[in-house]
């Protein structure tokens, strides 16, 4: 199989995976609506039990770019996607709170096995960057849109349980199909096409402890966000509404995130990345202050800037360690990246519960956007640092 073949087909099943990434961890923060009503176990006790999902999901980020590089990135993706598939059987079996948090706490390590193995696969064969970037980021938060939507229809029609056993089978489809039509990691396009051309800086370390500030609270901003999604959606714009509806609505406000990360992977090819880290991380603390002390459509107004905001910098994200980091250290690089991303999603899940229990969506909310000022000012920053590079450069030309 010709180098350009195998590019295209290994982007056309990342691109899948994180679609199915996105999609199956939140498959649980809907369900869990349909199970509490089933139960009788409040959404706090049931809520809690993803903790161990979520932790497993940004802990195990750290070591995937380490096993990639000793064992073969497409061995991983084809774990990723059988682990997934078997996961979702197991928490469709669950019939106590014990089961339900074990079976959580495997779908989260399959899930750690996507972000740092992914990126790296696709920054290997992308041809243009940003425009690919943009591309598996719209498939990502199309995951996560109709996770949502697609739950709540299972859920309401033919119960909790076949909102699992739906995707869990088709990621086992996908994981045999991946194994058939990509038989080999290979080297990629993209170090022929220049997608993955290095901006030199000259000081690294500031600039370095300045993204992880931003990761670390995007990561707070981001599982929050759509970690409570659904609940927010139910009580901040009706209660008593169907499930169903719910979910339609939650994934109206995702897809506007996915149309963000389009436009921002174009905008990749064009402008500077410092320049739009710094533009889009403003309207992270303005749509969820917003949302803290609205209710109806000014609430889901605030969630539509607050998604754009935060699945635009996903793109950004993933364009710097592409653009900063060398080749060799890529992989590992992605897993630091996803590791103090998803790490704090651990600790958002109490975190969740407990301001909800002490001042309700309004609180939960108005914490995020608390993060999401820290972000403009890690974004601020490293602007700053990166335009003296310029300087200095244009200075040694002249």
């Amino acid at each position: 199989m010709d180098a350009d073949t195998l590019s295209r087909r290994t982007l056309r099943f990342v691109n899948v995976a994180h679609a199915l990434d996105h999609y199956v961890l939140l498959i649980y923060p809907t369900a869990v609506l349909a199970i509490a009503a089933q139960t009788g176990h409040g959404y706090g006790e049931l809520i809690g039990l993803a903790t161990g999902a979520f932790v497993a999901f940004g802990l195990c980020s750290l070591p995937m770019g380490w096993l990639a590089d000793r064992f073969g990135r497409r061995r991983m993706l084809a774990i990723f996607f059988f682990g997934y598939g078997l996961s979702c059987l197991g928490v469709a079996s669950a019939t106590s709170p014990t089961a339900f948090a074990v079976w959580l706490c495997v779908l989260g390590l399959a899930s750690a096995i996507y972000h740092p193995v992914g990126s790296t696969m696709l920054v290997t064969h992308a041809r243009r960057l940003g425009r690919d970037l943009g591309i598996n980021g719209v498939w990502g938060n199309f995951g996560a849109a109709a996770a949502s939507g697609v739950t709540a229809f299972l859920a309401a029609g033919f119960g909790w349980q076949a909102a699992f056993l739906v995707p869990g089978l088709f990621c086992l489809a996908c994981g045999a199909a991946f194994l058939a039509f990509v038989p080999s990691d290979g080297e990629g396009t993209g170090a022929r096409s220049g997608s993955g051309a290095l901006i030199a800086v000259s000081r690294p370390l500031p600039l370095l402890a300045v993204f992880a500030v931003a990761i670390v609270a995007g990561g707070m901003t981001f599982n929050i966000t759509t970690i409570a999604l659904p609940k927010v959606v139910d009580e901040g714009v009706g209660s008593g509404l169907p499930l169903a509806l719910i979910g339609s609505l939650a994934t109206l406000v995702f897809v506007f995130g996915a149309l963000t990360q389009l436009l921002m992977g174009r905008l990749i090819d064009r402008f500077s990345l410092p320049t739009l880290f710094l533009g889009l991380s403003v309207l992270q603390p303005v749509g969820l202050g917003l949302a803290a002390v609205s209710t109806g459509l000014p609430l889901l107004l605030g969630l539509v800037l607050t998604m754009a905001a935060l699945y635009g910098q996903v793109v950004i994200n993933d364009a710097m360690v592409a653009r900063y980091v060398p080749p060799a250290y890529r992989a590992r690089a992605y897993s630091v990246r996803y590791f103090l991303g998803f790490t704090v999603a651990g600790f958002v899940v109490p975190l969740i519960a407990l301001l909800h229990g002490r001042g309700g969506f309004g609180l939960v909310l108005a914490v995020a956007a608390a993060f999401g000022s820290v972000i403009v000012a890690a974004a601020f920053g490293f602007f700053a640092m990166t335009r003296q590079d310029r300087a200095r450069a244009l200075a040694a030309a002249e």
